[in-house]
């Protein structure tokens, strides 16, 4: 995209943002200093991976608690039936929790909500939204940890900004890992370990390099590219 449509503080941050491939902590100092906007921009990593798409014991699709979180509360919903679990899914901080009632819900067109968790007895019932959530990547999955047998520490920990990853088409992987208010040694520590953990992933079918280019950046900030 050429740099004119770009913001006025997207091309004062690509004036002063380091050349090259730089350490995770040259990457976090120089978003630091990157012109403040209105509101906490989010730090995004984004990793391409040297995997086949097209092969299922390539893809790579989980979650992950970061060390020292990703700043933000999400909306988290629970499909579950008797008295006991949905009260234990809403003590724990869902905001809606039920059965039937919440599929028609959701038909229905409300979609206000940022995880969906189930019970593995009502995926079944579920299934009917597949259409509706699979797109948005709202659809509960054993492989993304959100088809669990105890709702609550799941429930706790969505909201609390568990991340899930999944990749692309492409083979990239694009994930939230902090917030630019957070102090540089956290955001350092959440790229760190989330970059190690993917690392260890690695499907033994892969062949070459696995992770291809490693990227950071904020919102509204040009990407840097990582050398890990």
């Amino acid at each position: 995209m050429p740099s004119k449509t770009r913001s006025k503080k997207y091309r004062q941050a690509q004036e002063i943002m380091p050349e090259g491939k730089v350490s995770v902590a040259e990457a976090v100092k120089a978003l630091k200093e990157f012109p403040a906007s209105k509101f906490d921009q989010t730090i995004e990593l984004s990793i391409h991976l040297g995997i086949d798409p097209r092969q299922a014991d390539q893809a790579l699709r989980g979650a992950i608690s970061l060390p020292n979180g990703i700043g933000t509360t999400r909306k988290v919903i629970v499909f579950c039936e008797g008295d006991d679990n949905i009260a234990q899914a809403k003590e724990a901080g869902a905001i809606e929790a039920g059965g039937d009632e919440l599929i028609k819900k959701i038909q229905d067109g409300w979609m206000d909500f940022d995880v969906a968790i189930s019970m593995p007895a009502m995926m079944r019932s579920v299934s009917r939204l597949g259409r509706v959530l699979g797109p948005q990547g709202k659809m509960p999955s054993p492989k993304a940890g959100t088809v669990v047998d105890e709702v609550a520490p799941a429930v706790k920990d969505y909201a609390a900004g568990k991340v899930e990853y999944r990749n692309d088409d492409g083979g990239n992987l694009h994930v939230a890992v902090g917030k630019v208010s957070f102090e540089p040694q956290k955001l350092v520590e959440n790229i760190e370990f989330f970059i190690d953990y993917i690392r260890r992933l690695r499907p033994p079918s892969t062949k070459g390099i696995f992770m291809r280019k490693v990227a950071v950046s904020a919102t509204m900030s040009p990407a840097m590219e990582l050398a890990v």
